[in-house]
């Protein structure tokens, strides 16, 4: 029996697999909001209590940068640590990679159902792949292709600078910069990155909130209140918003692709490309930022972009690389 996990900003998913003639099975999975713990231990240390898992292996996939195995998590008060999250499992060792790395290993696990096409691409598309994962943060992982089969790689591309394409995100990116001095992508292209944009066209419009809407912001999570109420067209700014946000994403996605040459496919992770699918396909509106790259136009056409519907992948690929001894 293996342990896997993806640990992400607002969920740390663990779970226990069977590995049967080379396959994987799940057996038992358990989410925990990662916010209600100090550290990743606590959090193991009640699955151990609570799954009992007789392992002898183990994955992690966590949101940060992974050196020497250990990270310090950018979304999250926590630093962990392989060897001590080991010692509370009772394995030989925790493989600790970067949760878009194990995105890009599941990959591999998961079938056509699995995916939303919003551009098919050349029926031959070969060559590197990427995934992009806008959610609790925004995560960027690479595959490239060796001749024989995808090797994943992590990076942290979400961190890089954001680049304005308008008057629209030029002024967004001036409102965060005053608030949080520079401006990566991830602060545009996240959960709290849309809401920044609704607060900054909000106060653009000058019209108030309706009572309504502010008393749903008062109780739910604000970012998925300004999807559905974009998504429902029950409030123009929140359509606004969304719009705004799926357009930056298309942008950023293709200038992934090129800095990738990701000619065999880009996939895009994480919470809110899935929940927002009818936003993404709406006008086309992501795929003609996607393809906005001037003479690279044609190069871009020839690219799948795919949505992953399943949000287990990152937590088949750490399993994959417990199981398979991948990382």
């Amino acid at each position: 029996m293996i342990v896997a996990g993806d640990i992400g900003g607002t969920n740390a998913r663990l779970a226990t697999f069977d590995v049967q003639a080379g396959r994987l099975l799940l057996v038992k999975e358990i989410v925990y909001p990662s916010r209600s713990a100090p550290d990743l231990e606590t959090i193991v240390r009640r699955f151990v209590d609570e799954a009992r898992p007789a392992a002898t292996a183990a994955a992690l996939g966590v949101a940060g940068p992974v050196k020497n195995g250990r990270t310090e998590t950018p979304n999250l008060p926590w630093v962990v640590d392989a060897r001590r999250l080991a010692d509370i499992l009772g394995v030989p060792k925790v493989t600790l990679l970067n949760d878009l790395k194990a995105n890009a290993y599941g990959l591999r696990h998961l079938g056509a159902t699995d995916f939303a096409v919003l551009q098919a691409g050349s029926h031959d598309a070969a060559g590197n792949q990427a995934i992009l994962s806008a959610g609790t943060g925004l995560g960027c992982a690479g595959l490239y292709w060796d001749g024989q089969r995808h090797r994943p790689f992590a990076t942290e591309g979400g961190h890089s600078d954001f680049a304005a394409r308008n008057h629209l995100e030029a002024e967004v990116m001036e409102t965060i910069a005053r608030e949080k001095g520079r401006v990566s992508a991830e602060r545009i292209l996240s959960g709290s990155g849309l809401v920044r944009l609704y607060r900054f066209l909000r106060e653009r419009s000058g019209v108030p909130e309706s009572p309504a809407l502010a008393e749903r912001f008062a109780k739910e999570d604000a970012a998925a209140v300004i999807s559905r109420s974009a998504l429902d067209q029950a409030d123009p700014v929140c359509v606004q918003a969304l719009d705004a946000f799926v357009s930056a994403y298309g942008a950023e996605a293709g200038n992934v692709a090129l800095r990738m040459l990701a000619t065999g496919g880009v996939f895009l992770g994480g919470g809110i490309a899935p929940k927002n699918l009818a936003a993404f396909k709406r006008n086309g509106l992501f795929m003609t930022a996607f393809l906005d790259k001037g003479r690279m136009r044609s190069l871009l056409e020839s690219v799948p972009v795919l949505v992953v519907l399943n949000d287990r992948a990152a937590l088949w690929g750490a399993a994959h690389c417990a199981a398979f001894d991948e990382s």
